[in-house]
């Protein structure tokens, strides 16, 4: 019996990202790694698992706090706080501040899952078509893919990222979520002697978008320090603030790390743990 439409369940989820989608400087000079440029782009999702208002209450408060105290008042929160109003970031905050938000983290009941992508030419010319926002659709449907059978209403409050968050986007991301689970389904129907095909239109998904800017949305701000703490071990080769909050992390696919395909182990949890071998060597163009 199918549940009234007034009792569907929706479970909201948190969307941020680290590192930044720059393939090429000037000149279509590839620019991958060189200073100020990233070597992989993170696409992270936070599930609370409490009441959601209660927390976005204690961020505010937290956020003011540390706005009024005389002794974090350095020019970027300053800058901040004369623009559209402080909020925590993970990337600007001074470490004083990242150690009061990573404590409040630790407090809350939440889980925290994120794709990495290696950035590579080659990769993002021949799959992603060179364009930011393609590259950003395919990490989208590798977080979605698996949430997409529920009956319950899925509502993903992403951080707002240009094109790439644009709706139509967006929707790109939804479809691709279900191809892969459809070619999913249907391997799995293979290795149980099932010759059933499944396509993308068989499945059918409950999705919202809702696009924020983290001064809208303080609950964001706790995916950007979860997307921060895995960055710091892929672009650094540092443990330290992953290894804080690892009982929270509960997935990060390194989507293209071809040489640990085999075993899945490119596939981490908590019971398999990023290292500081998951550093990204530089790359040679």
């Amino acid at each position: 019996m199918m549940r009234e439409k007034n009792h569907i369940k929706i479970n909201h989820r948190f969307l941020d990202e680290a590192g930044d989608t720059a393939f090429y400087g000037k000149g279509r000079k590839p620019i991958i790694g060189t200073e100020g440029v990233s070597n992989c782009f993170i696409l992270g999702m936070v599930k609370f698992k409490e009441p959601i208002e209660p927390l976005r209450k204690k961020i505010n408060e937290l956020q003011i706090s540390v706005s009024n105290d005389s002794y974090y008042q350095v020019k970027s929160l300053l800058k901040k706080k004369e623009g559209a109003g402080y909020y925590f970031h993970a990337t600007d905050d001074l470490p004083e501040v990242r150690k009061i938000f990573f404590d409040f983290i630790k407090t809350v009941n939440c889980s925290f899952e994120a794709v990495v992508a290696r950035k590579s030419i080659h990769r993002y010319e021949n799959i992603h078509k060179g364009k930011e926002q393609y590259f950003y659709a395919d990490l989208l449907s590798h977080l979605l893919k698996n949430k997409l059978e529920k009956e319950d209403k899925l509502v993903l409050n992403i951080a707002e990222r240009g094109r790439s968050t644009k709706n139509h986007n967006l929707l790109l991301g939804l479809e691709k979520a279900k191809e892969r689970l459809a070619e999913t389904k249907t391997r799995k129907n293979k290795q149980d002697k099932n010759e059933i095909v499944v396509s993308r239109k068989d499945i059918i998904a409950n999705v919202a978008f809702n696009v924020l800017y983290p001064t809208q949305e303080p609950l964001l701000n706790v995916a950007d320090y979860f997307c921060w703490a895995v960055q710091r071990v892929f672009e650094k080769g540092e443990t330290r603030f992953y290894d804080y909050l690892n009982l929270q992390i509960s997935l990060v696919i390194d989507l293209y790390d071809e040489e640990n395909y085999e075993g899945w182990k490119n596939y981490y949890s908590p019971k398999n743990p990023l290292t500081s071998k998951n550093k990204i060597s530089p790359q040679l163009h």
